[in-house]
């Protein structure tokens, strides 16, 4: 019995150095040289500061930058998650509504057009940092009277939006979509450079 007990433990404790610290380190060792960027949660970094992930989504709501994909969670990363509502539910109907009516009032949108899913319904993680190609489309005229756009700046803009469009995954996983931050972080240097121009 004391045998058995004292192999167990012997077990037990190869097993959690083997397990719990060499297989993580080794592990970890192989991710920071294959794909470092990807190892340390997919950085976003401009001037020397972190401003966000590739993947998890940000807040914006001011009328000179792309709106995000709405989060039931307020893209607190801590209790992520979808809002549990059915397609019953009295609440979620009024919810997609309110939103469908905000967004087409903010982008001065006409009855006809039709406002893409994911900018009325929240992800299930709440943290989704892309929208289609066609949500940010129908955003452009907003930003371009906020910031004041000429045609040629709303031309460049739109090409932006071409060039920032991501493909589905190995072309068949997932839908075609645009990172919202990266897209806002060129959306601002358009404007920078748009306003040194005017500068010279």
């Amino acid at each position: 019995m004391k045998t058995q007990l004292i192999i167990s433990i012997k077990i037990f404790a190869v097993l959690t150095v083997l397990c719990g610290i060499i297989y993580p380190l080794f592990i970890t060792g192989v991710a920071q040289f294959v794909f470092p960027a990807k190892a340390n949660g997919s950085l976003i970094v401009q001037g020397n500061k972190v401003i966000g992930s590739e993947l998890i989504g940000q807040k914006f709501d001011s009328e000179i930058y792309f709106w995000s994909r709405p989060s039931a969670t307020d893209y607190n990363t801590l209790p992520s998650g979808g809002s549990n509502l059915g397609p019953t539910s009295s609440k979620l109907k009024q919810m997609l509504a309110d939103r469908s009516a905000q967004f087409a009032r903010i982008n001065q949108l006409s009855d006809s057009e039709t406002i893409p899913s994911e900018m009325l319904m929240a992800s299930a993680s709440g943290l989704d940092p892309h929208i289609s190609p066609e949500a940010a489309m129908l955003q452009v005229g907003r930003i371009v009277k906020a910031r004041q756009f000429n045609e040629q700046q709303r031309q460049q803009l739109e090409k932006i939006i071409t060039d920032q469009t991501e493909a589905p995954q190995f072309s068949f996983l997932g839908e075609t979509r645009i990172n919202v931050l990266k897209l806002n972080l060129a959306l601002d240097r358009l404007n920078n450079q748009s306003t040194n121009a005017k500068n010279l």
